[in-house]
């Protein structure tokens, strides 16, 4: 029944829209074409038959296709390389105007500022140095405290400049961190963020390596002052003292060595000042220096070593002052200067070392006069034993020398005067530094006064 009443339904409403739907059931051709217009039928052509492809050329094939595949990977892996390291470059380029611009150009105008003053001062030392060589102008001690003073200049420099280098260092790798806040630091040559103990010991790191390279200067410049110590201790050597420029060279203890000295006016004193200069080379337990005597008595004026003592003789060997500990035979000899004064008034004899009264004694042949007439040497004693010498034309003393009473060494500043010298004067005498050289005596002046040397002795400059 329900069945029956649902088909009624659908009946009544096709019947009521009937009216309003229109169908055409005629054909539509959008792309008419009418039989006037019918083109002419072209037959196509034969599709083309391709050969057969062995298996070489698929293999072929298929390696032109793997190796265009690679060059694509390849091309593409690059581009991407290339994008990568520009934008590290870019951000390490920023890390660095950002953070090392005025800490690196810190650091390196403070190594080119160490490196110039250390050229500066080490280029003065040898400068110094082989001026040193070349010439004997200055004093000894003069040229030591010089270098000395620029050597210590050097390591201050050094010094001053490791501190600030080291300020200069502390303070930039310290700013980084500080600007990224605790716990991350970034490293100086990559830019990388870095964890605190890496950031740390990369510092620590750059740190301990520029104080070792400092420290391995400061050793090697400790070095240098040592080898010059040595240097101009050997250099010492070889200089005179008091500005002296020549010297007596006697190389060895021998008879046949010794220096004539032949005054212009003759030696007949009532006081008298002797001073020389003397480097000896070896000292026995008597060591003639200078010597003045004739025929009767051939010891009138003595000033000789003996050991490390310092003895003076007037009118005979009786007659004897003496001050022991002058001469340090416990390492290099060096230069001794000494002087004998002596006047007949109250016989008052009186001994200089290095410009200092060490000895004075009176009643030393008080009364006595020097005879002249006699024979006066350097470097040996006349005893008056032998025939007439023929230099001197004196009584002779040719034969009478001894080897063991020979000086070995140098001397210079040989003078005499025929009065007692003040203070003032032996002490500007016997001065390393100054000029005792150009103060000459009036009976004996060195470098006026005739010497001639023998057997082997010989001026040297």
């Amino acid at each position: 029944m329900f069945q029956w009443l649902l088909i009624q339904v659908c009946l009544c409403l096709a019947l009521a829209y009937e009216d309003e739907i229109e169908v055409n059931y005629g054909d539509n051709y959008f792309n008419e074409i009418t039989e006037e217009e019918t083109p002419t039928p072209t037959p196509s052509p034969a599709p083309c038959n391709s050969p057969d492809l062995t298996k070489w050329d698929k293999l072929f094939s298929m390696l032109e296709n793997s190796q265009m595949r690679e060059n694509m990977l390849l091309q593409y892996a690059d581009d991407i390389i290339k994008v990568e390291v520009g934008s590290l470059r870019d951000e390490m380029l920023r890390f660095v105007a950002q953070y090392s611009g005025s800490c690196g150009s810190a650091v390196e105008t403070a190594g080119r500022n160490m490196a110039l003053q250390l050229e500066t001062h080490l280029r003065g030392t040898l400068d110094n140095l082989k001026a040193c060589k070349d010439s004997a102008g200055g004093s000894p001690s003069e040229i030591t405290n010089h270098l000395e003073a620029l050597l210590q200049q050097l390591l201050s420099a050094a010094q001053t400049q490791a501190s600030r280098l080291a300020k200069v260092e502390a303070s930039c790798f310290s700013s980084p961190g500080a600007m990224m806040g605790p716990g991350v630091q970034k490293d100086p040559k990559t830019g990388f963020q870095l964890p605190e103990n890496e950031g740390n010991g990369h510092k620590d790191q750059e740190v301990t390596s520029q104080h070792m390279a400092l420290e391995e200067a400061l050793a090697a410049l400790q070095e240098t002052r040592l080898e010059l110590g040595e240097m101009m201790r050997s250099l010492k050597r070889h200089y005179l003292p008091a500005g002296c420029e020549t010297a007596l060279l006697f190389p060895m203890r021998s008879r046949r060595i010794y220096t004539s000295v032949i005054p212009e006016d003759p030696l007949s004193l009532s006081s008298f000042t002797v001073c020389l200069w003397a480097k000896p080379a070896a000292v026995s337990n008597k060591t003639v220096l200078f010597s003045y005597g004739n025929r009767r008595n051939p010891y009138e004026i003595q000033l000789l070593f003996g050991h490390t003592s310092a003895l003076f003789t007037v009118g005979g060997e009786a007659h004897l002052v003496q001050i022991k500990g002058v001469v340090n035979t416990g390492g290099a000899y060096e230069w001794i200067h000494l002087c004998g004064a002596w006047t007949s008034d109250q016989g008052l004899a009186s001994l200089w070392v290095d410009g200092k009264k060490v000895v004075s004694t009176p009643g030393v042949a008080e009364g006595h006069v020097i005879p002249e007439g006699g024979s006066l040497q350097l470097g040996q004693e006349k005893n008056g034993c032998c025939p007439q010498s023929p230099v001197s034309g004196m009584p002779g003393f040719e034969g009478g020398f001894d080897a063991k009473l020979a000086f070995a060494g140098k001397m210079t500043g040989v003078n005499m005067w025929d009065r007692l010298l003040t203070q003032e004067e032996i002490s500007q005498l016997a001065s390393r530094e100054g000029h005792g050289c150009e103060q000459r005596g009036n009976m004996v002046a060195w470098g006026v006064t005739e010497m001639v040397p023998h057997g082997g002795a010989q001026f040297i400059n």
